[in-house]
């Protein structure tokens, strides 16, 4: 028997590096319509606590629909802003009919250039309509895009589990936006970070899409496009830091007196510490956005996509750069201090060579 979606939509997600911060209280001033601040809704476990610190802003704005194979977005997009300086841009497409029509859609948004593009331009769009709210905007280059299919009916009334046992060919299809059969393998592959509350809803979590069975799976998909904004901003800060160490190591080996002659050193610590501090502040910021206190369903959640995007991995990069880095810049600080004395004790050698010149030209002088 073919399982028919009768109700259900595909949130396509993208992730955006926008600015060093945002102050989401001026953000609201100026955007003014459409604006209200998001929160994860309790529906599931009332002792549990799963809370942004500070809330993002959820903006709705009117957008041209766009052709995803044969499907069309919504003509509403959904801009989710956080204070750490990333911005989320989420579509709809509904979806229903055959189950077995999933893998072409998810096949479709793989790698969707002109979808990228379309939320790029929204993007750039709502920066300009920040203005200085926006501390140090700057759009970065990559992208981080995740989809979202939730079911809220299926005909028949099939259980969560026939998802991974009767259809789990077409899960995984689905999640791994790829049109031919897969081995057993990646069966249990794509379909192995999953969960259930009850018997009737579901949320599966792959490394670029997730399936929810549920009828309302708000507060799910605001975790899961956290944790995709999250990645974005880690991959973000671990490119500057690779770009820092690089241009730190430079710094290190340059040797000569005209360095700390003409300051050089002061304005290479100068970049140094500003580099460490908006670093460890955005690392913090993205450590503590999400606080979560007890063992509750959306923790569960939100465990499950930190372990499929490899959360952990990147906060420990992110930790030896941010040690190597400090190291590199005591070591600076070490050698400009070096040089500063090396400077002086030149200064002192001239001065007293001096002294003895003219102590000798006047003895000289006044020799009859």
């Amino acid at each position: 028997m073919v399982a028919e979606i009768t109700r259900g939509n595909c949130f396509p997600i993208f992730a955006f590096d926008v600015a060093q911060s945002i102050d989401l209280d001026g953000a609201a001033r100026r955007v003014a319509s459409g604006v209200e601040r998001q929160t994860v809704k309790q529906k599931r476990r009332a002792p549990a606590y799963f809370e942004y610190q500070p809330a993002p802003l959820r903006v709705l704005r009117h957008a041209e629909p766009v052709s995803v194979g044969t499907c069309l977005t919504n003509p509403t997009i959904e801009l989710v802003v956080y204070d750490f300086g990333a911005v989320s841009v989420s579509y709809a497409i509904p979806i229903n009919g055959p189950l077995t029509a999933l893998p072409a859609l998810g096949y479709a948004l793989w790698g969707n250039e002109v979808l990228r593009a379309d939320a790029r331009r929204h993007v750039e769009s709502f920066i300009a309509l920040l203005g200085d709210v926006a501390v140090r905007p700057r759009l970065a280059d990559f992208v981080e895009d995740y989809a979202i299919f939730q079911i809220e009916e299926i005909a028949g009334g099939a259980s969560a589990a026939s998802l991974w046992s009767d259809h789990a060919q077409i899960v995984a299809q689905t999640l791994r936006a790829e049109p031919r059969t897969l081995s057993e393998q990646e069966l249990a592959d794509a379909l192995g970070l999953r969960l259930s509350f009850g018997p009737d809803d579901a949320t599966i979590i792959d490394t670029d899409a997730a399936l929810l069975l549920d009828r309302d799976g708000e507060d799910l998909r605001a975790v899961l496009e956290f944790a995709n904004t999250q990645l974005v901003e880690l991959r973000h800060l671990d490119q500057q830091l690779d770009v820092a160490l690089d241009r730190s190591y430079e710094v290190l080996t340059r040797s000569g007196l005209r360095l700390g002659l003409f300051g050089r050193y002061d304005r290479n610590l100068r970049w140094l510490a500003r580099l460490q501090l908006d670093g460890a502040i955005l690392f913090q910021q993205l450590s503590t956005v999400v606080k979560l206190v007890g063992e509750q369903y959306l923790a569960r959640v939100y465990s499950l996509a930190s372990r499929r995007f490899h959360i952990a991995e990147w906060d420990a990069s992110i930790t030896r750069k941010l040690a190597t880095l400090d190291g590199i810049y005591a070591k600076t600080a070490d050698r400009a201090a070096s040089r500063r004395l090396e400077v002086l004790e030149w200064i002192i050698v001239v001065l007293v060579a001096l002294e003895l010149l003219v102590s000798i030209r006047t003895t000289v002088t006044h020799t009859p």
